[in-house]
């Protein structure tokens, strides 16, 4: 299988996104960009996908009883725990969450947050592509320094 092709699948896992994708490409001999932008196009497949399956995923894992327990359970912690900045600033909030790259800060888990919060889908679509572009950008400078750093000690 081509390079390209496990960037882009890695980058479509939840938590690992282009997080691992571009350090991964990098690994498997693409320069830093090629697995930027592999990266890239793999986790911005999730945004439409995520925003367009969650909400009915929802509703039809809510008709059982447990599992709508659940997903009231979690949204009463989102809106009580620190995500009242994310409300407060809406698609902005949203995009500041989806662009620093750490573990769960990603498309999937920024694409269930704006679920929700209930966001308009293309206020969340463009915060999110905006974030993973940001966090991508971030990741690319951190492993291209790791790079230079490593060739630097040969």
């Amino acid at each position: 299988m081509p390079p390209e092709l496990y960037v882009i699948l890695v980058a479509l896992l939840p938590v690992v996104e282009l997080r691992g994708a571009i350090p991964l490409g990098v690994a498997l001999g693409l320069s830093p960009w090629e697995s930027f932008l592999w990266a890239l196009l793999g986790n911005l497949l999730v945004v439409p996908l995520a925003l367009g399956l969650l909400p009915w995923a929802v509703g039809l894992a809510t008709r059982v009883p447990l599992l709508a327990r659940a997903w009231r359970a979690l949204e009463a912690r989102v809106r009580l725990k620190g995500e009242e900045k994310i409300q407060r600033l809406g698609a902005l909030g949203l995009f500041l969450f989806v662009a620093v790259p750490l573990p769960g800060t990603g498309a999937w888990s920024g694409a269930v947050l704006a679920v929700v919060l209930g966001l308009r889908r293309r206020y969340a679509f463009w915060a999110l592509s905006l974030g993973v572009l940001a966090a991508g950008f971030i990741v690319l400078l951190l492993t291209g320094g790791a790079v230079a750093g490593l060739n630097y000690l040969r």
